[in-house]
């Protein structure tokens, strides 16, 4: 098995898991596909590479991460075979490094807003969340992170893992008790999927009720996300495909067999309107909602027709 296809699979079943993991993966899968293509024919190592594109860009649909990140690194014009294997080695070296900057510039921002004492919930599992608690746990505040269990694969494990190591306060709940437990929060981060150019969020199944308990008690919902989990494409007007995962993560194959009648849905992400949305904390500072269209059309740099067509 290659880099690329194991690559693929991890992604594809969740071994890999979290926006920027999975961007990172992706971009050094495409690192060593590049590497390991024995060909003079830069015809078809260009073929090559853009098969090693859509077997990756085809492991999860709704993370807009990885097309993004896969895009970067096959931004590259070249003359011979030698020349594009440098230009995608040095694009996934710098897409990669500017992803790890990113998380922990996210970190030193989002810090500013917790506050000494403060008691924020999460969900799921993100990177760039949790570099926002151990930097303000650093700076010698006394927080508490409320981490939801995050069903059916219970990604707040993760989360709950990283905060122990981390030796900050931590309370793991159910996903149901997020009301009941909103009363005790001050403040709501999570980290994101997507972004579109609305500014709205697109994150992990169950979010947009943790905004809606979060606007109904009056507590900040702040997101924490990379640049490049802003959605190009739907700068004009498409949709965000929600992924549907096998529904043996809900119920079990014996139970499926008890009740063959039933139907399972197992929507892997939802959306947070962006009036539910106080403020997205990214490597390039803290934004309303409103700025994601800046975010994609300026920051980001990517041309119209880009965006519109292939890679």
């Amino acid at each position: 098995m290659t880099t690329l296809t194991e690559t693929a699979e991890k992604i594809k079943n969740m071994e890999i898991r979290g926006a920027g993991r999975i961007a990172r993966a992706a971009a050094n899968a495409m690192k060593e596909e590049a590497m390991s293509i024995e060909t003079a024919d830069l015809e078809e190592f260009n073929k090559r590479m853009r098969e090693a594109y859509t077997t990756l860009l085809n492991t999860r649909p709704t993370a807009v991460s990885l097309p993004n990140a896969l895009k970067a690194v096959m931004r590259y014009r070249a003359d011979s075979v030698e020349e594009a294997r440098q230009a995608i080695i040095a694009n996934a070296d710098a897409f990669i490094a500017a992803s790890e900057n990113a998380v922990k510039r996210i970190g030193e921002i989002g810090a500013r807003r917790i506050k000494d004492g403060d008691t924020i919930l999460t969900h799921c599992n993100s990177s760039a969340a949790f570099h926002i608690f151990e930097a303000a746990f650093k700076q010698g505040k006394d927080i508490n992170v409320v981490a939801t269990e995050t069903r059916p694969r219970q990604q707040g494990y993760i989360t709950v893992d990283f905060l122990h190591k981390a030796g900050i306060p931590a309370t793991l709940i159910l996903d149901s008790a997020v009301r009941y437990y909103m009363k005790k929060v001050d403040l709501v981060i999570v980290g994101a999927d997507a972004i579109t150019v609305n500014g709205s969020l697109i994150n992990k199944v169950g979010t947009s009720q943790v905004a809606l308990a979060a606007n109904e008690a009056r507590v900040s919902f702040i997101c924490a996300a990379e640049t490049y989990k802003f959605s190009p494409k739907t700068l004009f007007g498409e949709m965000v495909e929600i992924e549907e995962r096998d529904p043996s993560e809900v119920l079990s194959p014996e139970l499926q067999k008890k009740w063959p009648n039933l139907k399972v849905s197992n929507p892997a992400f939802d959306i947070t309107p962006h009036k539910y949305i106080d403020m997205i904390i990214t490597e390039i500072g803290a934004i309303p909602p409103e700025m994601a269209y800046w975010v994609i059309k300026d920051k980001l740099g990517w041309e119209l027709e880009e965006a519109a067509g292939g890679i």
